[in-house]
């Protein structure tokens, strides 16, 4: 970039801003947005809520934080409530629930009244006339002492301790602050989604009933007036989100029926609630209806992931590393709305009638900031990373393809160092899931470690998301076509990216950490090696994590008394007598989504083997430390990264 003269370092995340949750009114005149600056000094992202006047893109402060969030427009376009996370600065307060729910207006920046005290938020539904909310809201809290569990999950990452915690829909009114829980006679739930239906009479709800088969969803309407519900769709499977037709008569559902597990594509299902039909909106794209792009700059947002306007069912959909805006009518074929490029659009909210479109984009080189699209007309309205951006040089990545030894072609891209930077070697970076994808995304910490000297190779091998569902699906196969797809990508990059075979570090978190920890006993080709959050033997994984005992069984096809000898022989601890590769292991100790069992049975298997080994565990932490965690920790993260490839890598070449 133009005048830039530094190079990113980890400290560079300093000042960064976070845009997300662009929520456009339902008059389309204002966009409410979340703007979360990161900040070294207090060791926090002190968040703000602000407005963009949609026809003159002025802009102001609603309200100015430090710890607002999620801002959801009601339906007079001048109301709207928000959360709140309040100070514990006494045990008094510490005994109060954490996030406040506040109303606030428009016409009256800075002012908001307290509505309700919760636990947390993770539905909201205005009503028509903007009296009341739907809401889905964490009831319970664990035993203060000892855990007395009788239920599962007993913990949740991010969450903690959820043995004694459901998700209960209920009614706010938004003036009094008076809530009517809705009761649905079930004796275990977690509502995923509430829906407040055009004529103000029914609130659909999508619900989890089945506490060991938690992934099934059956979709409720409820009656407001007769205080009634009846189920109108069961065992479905998704991110349960609903959104109801304009005149009320359809519900769209995001989500599927389970055809290939947890691999399936989420899609746009048309459901009746009266006579429980259901019809794929989009199952012609074979592409999945959601936004699965890796990125490490976004802040929290209560954004709905799909909307039924007066113009169509609006989406966003994954693509061979891009993330497009789309729409569907019943009885049409899905259509582009928004297609980005080489970009990601990454979350939006549309108006009532269709017209008006807010978004978040972002670009490799550009952190994401908010966007209109009006009278099919995209124009960008604010500019908060733009000074940041000035003050260093990026590096803007090159895709590549290759066809893979059984012809199907693979997809992946190099980011190599800045115009000026020399080269120290590079670096294999797996994503995790597996089903999300690298792409046009904005990674920090890529151009951290371009800017370090290394260039980094990225890629979407067979069980990565923004393809077919087929390829996407690697179920009972892990460790198998997805590893040769990647070590055929490394072939490439020797080959045809001219990259040294001699100074070559692999590292990955998640399912990275589990093909990391996979390739090292199953190759000694890297010079070192950096495991993130990973897994290490399925049989633990399987009894100590929030959702191990059904994705375990779905992805891996085996439990630790049914086949278990396929769940060990795909464990990477299995194969730890051979490897030799040196590696640093990075672990939250509260994550519960990748237990901190795998850290420490990697750890101490290579320590045995006599294999230079280092273990970072990073407290208070969970599995989203490199996305959302404290920023002195994500930065004392990436400085141990770079220390090891430098120790490792660079230190190749006085060999």
């Amino acid at each position: 970039m133009p005048g830039a003269e530094k190079r990113l370092s980890p400290e560079s995340l300093d000042g960064l801003v976070l845009v997300s949750n662009p929520a456009v009114t339902p008059d389309g005149r204002y966009a409410l947005y979340t703007a979360a600056r990161v900040s070294l000094a207090t060791d926090s992202y002190e968040s703000s809520i602000l407005a963009v006047r949609v026809d003159s893109s002025e802009q102001f402060v609603l309200q100015s934080g430090p710890r607002d969030t999620c801002p959801v427009p009601g339906p007079d376009g001048r109301r709207y409530v928000f959360a709140r996370k309040a100070e514990q600065r006494d045990r008094r307060a510490a005994k109060l629930p954490g996030i406040e729910l506040r109303l606030a207006s428009i016409d009256a920046p800075g002012a908001s009244q307290l509505v309700a005290r919760v636990e947390g938020v993770v539905s909201l539904s205005w009503s028509p006339d903007g009296k009341r909310i739907a809401a889905a809201l964490p009831v319970g809290r664990p035993d203060e002492d000892v855990k007395e569990v009788e239920t599962l999950p007993v913990w949740f990452n991010g969450k903690g301790f959820v043995y004694k915690t459901r998700v209960e829909p209920f009614i706010v009114d938004v003036d009094s602050g008076v809530m009517e829980r809705i009761e649905l006679g079930l004796d275990w739930l977690q509502v995923g989604d509430v829906a407040w239906s055009p004529d103000g009479k029914r609130i659909a709800l999508s619900v989890a009933t089945d506490m060991l088969r938690p992934y099934l969803l059956d979709v409720y309407v409820y009656d407001v007036e007769a205080g009634e519900a009846r189920v109108v769709a069961q065992g479905l499977r998704g991110y349960g989100e609903l959104a109801w037709s304009p005149d009320g008569r359809l519900l769209a559902y995001l989500g599927h029926r389970g055809e290939r597990g947890f691999s399936s594509h989420q899609k746009i299902m048309l459901l009746n609630p009266e006579t429980g039909s259901l019809e794929c909106l989009t199952c012609s794209l074979d592409r999945n209806a959601v936004n699965t792009m890796n990125s490490d700059v976004r802040f929290r947002s209560c954004l709905k992931k799909l909307q039924w306007t007066m113009r169509g069912i609006y989406f966003l959909v994954s693509d061979s590393g891009r993330v497009a805006l789309y729409r569907v009518q019943p009885g049409m074929e899905p259509e582009p709305v928004l297609d980005p490029g080489e970009a990601v659009v990454d979350e939006f909210s549309a108006s009532r009638d269709g017209s008006t479109i807010a978004y978040t984009m972002m670009t490799p080189t550009e952190p994401k900031e908010l966007y209109l699209y009006r009278d099919r007309e995209a124009r960008r309205v604010t500019r908060h990373t733009e000074a940041w951006r000035r003050r260093y040089r990026l590096a803007r990545p090159r895709r590549f393809s290759f066809r893979a030894s059984d012809g199907t072609t693979v997809e992946g891209w190099v980011l190599r160092p800045p115009e000026g930077v020399a080269e120290k070697g590079w670096v294999l970076y797996i994503h995790g899931g597996p089903k999300t994808m690298w792409g046009y995304g904005f990674m920090h910490e890529f151009q951290v470690l371009a800017s370090s000297g290394y260039t980094v190779v990225y890629v979407n091998p067979r069980g990565s998301d923004g393809y077919s569902e087929e390829f996407a699906d690697i179920r009972c196969g892990y460790g198998e076509r997805d590893y040769m797809d990647l070590m055929e990508a490394v072939e490439y990059a020797v080959e045809k990216l001219g990259l040294p075979r001699d100074r070559a570090a692999v590292m990955g978190g998640s399912y990275g950490g589990f093909m990391t920890n996979w390739i090292i006993g199953h190759t000694g080709f890297f010079r070192a090696a950096v495991s993130m959050r990973g897994i290490s033997n399925w049989i633990s994984m399987y009894g100590t994590t929030d959702i191990g005992w059904y994705f375990v069984e779905d992805q891996l096809c085996c439990t630790p008394w049914r086949n278990s000898s396929l769940c060990w022989d795909k464990s990477p601890l299995k194969y730890m007598d051979k490897a030799s590769t040196p590696t640093l292991i990075i672990h939250s100790s509260e994550d519960y989504r990748c237990w901190l069992d795998q850290a420490l049975q990697l750890y101490t298997a290579l320590k045995l083997r006599g294999v230079e080994t280092k273990l970072a565990i990073f407290p208070g932490e969970n599995h989203d430390l490199s996305r959302s965690g404290r920023p002195k920790h994500r930065v004392k993260r990436l400085q141990l990264i770079l220390d090891w490839l430098d120790r490792h890598i660079a230190g190749a070449n006085e060999d």
